[in-house]
């Protein structure tokens, strides 16, 4: 029956890997893996290089969970290394934010192409006035206390709500993650980012098990890829801990602004 087939059979999936396509996937997997480290957005970047190559969208979109899984344990081993990471927060955080991942690559893999768009361009204008109106949310004030999940139950479906975005769509998911981390458990954004690319990493794990079990992951510019963001990372995390948590905060503010657009306008 062609309905048990394989998806990527009954796609268009070839593609070309030359030393420019290699270099463009270097340069856009550093940038991405940069400010998602510090941010979100990067794979706003790194998706369209992919598909400069000849992929389809969703397959783009499978391929590149393999440079965002390496880029977040790159990343959560900087700030780990850095004592910016609440470990005892990490299985609280983990439980609602997986099952979600795992809902969100389940709908990811199944719907259309044309839903990942309005998702993405919804939730993005959703943050950009957040942080326009109250900045404080996303952005808790230096020497604020963060609350244990125990404490704010409810910020558990913030968490599950991050979890879907991320498994269905990864561009832009570190921003529901900063909202639900700084805004539900008033972590501040270095904290709030250590926690978030342990999340990132895992539901990133889930989600890729998914795309492979579809057959919609394809490996060798997805690692080239992950090369690129992996550095980025490494990056990030040094320059994270030498800025101020206002300048993150511009940070924060001026990505989210660019994601907007490049849904927008895409």
């Amino acid at each position: 029956m062609a309905g048990s087939e394989p998806l990527r059979s009954q796609l268009p999936v070839e593609y070309e890997l030359s030393i420019l396509g290699i270099s463009a996937l270097l340069v856009a997997g550093l940038i991405g893996g940069f400010v998602n480290t510090l941010a979100g957005g990067g794979s706003m970047l790194t998706v369209p290089a992919l598909m400069m190559l000849g992929m389809p969208a969703d397959i783009s979109n499978a391929t590149n969970r393999v440079g965002v899984l390496l880029q977040s344990l790159t990343g959560v081993r900087g700030f780990q290394n850095n004592d910016l990471l609440d470990s005892s927060a990490i299985l609280p955080v983990l439980v609602p934010t997986v099952s979600g991942a795992l809902a969100g690559a389940l709908l990811a893999s199944y719907l259309p192409v044309w839903v990942l768009k309005p998702v993405l361009l919804g939730t993005m204008v959703t943050m950009a006035l957040v942080m326009i109106i109250a900045p404080n949310v996303v952005a808790p004030p230096p020497g604020t206390d963060a609350y244990k999940l125990k404490d704010r139950p409810w910020a558990a479906l913030g968490l599950f709500g991050a979890g879907v975005y991320g498994g269905f769509v990864q561009a832009g998911v570190g921003f529901i993650l900063i909202a639900a981390l700084a805004g539900g458990l008033r972590y501040d954004l270095l904290r709030t980012n250590a926690l978030k690319m342990v999340a990132t990493a895992v539901f990133s794990f889930v989600a890729l098990i998914v795309f492979v079990l579809r057959d919609q992951v394809l490996w060798i510019p997805g690692l080239v890829l992950a090369v690129g963001m992996s550095v980025g990372a490494m990056v990030s995390v040094r320059f994270a801990i030498n800025v101020s948590q206002n300048t993150l905060k511009w940070i924060l503010f001026v990505m989210v602004t660019l994601t907007c657009g490049g849904a927008l306008f895409s």
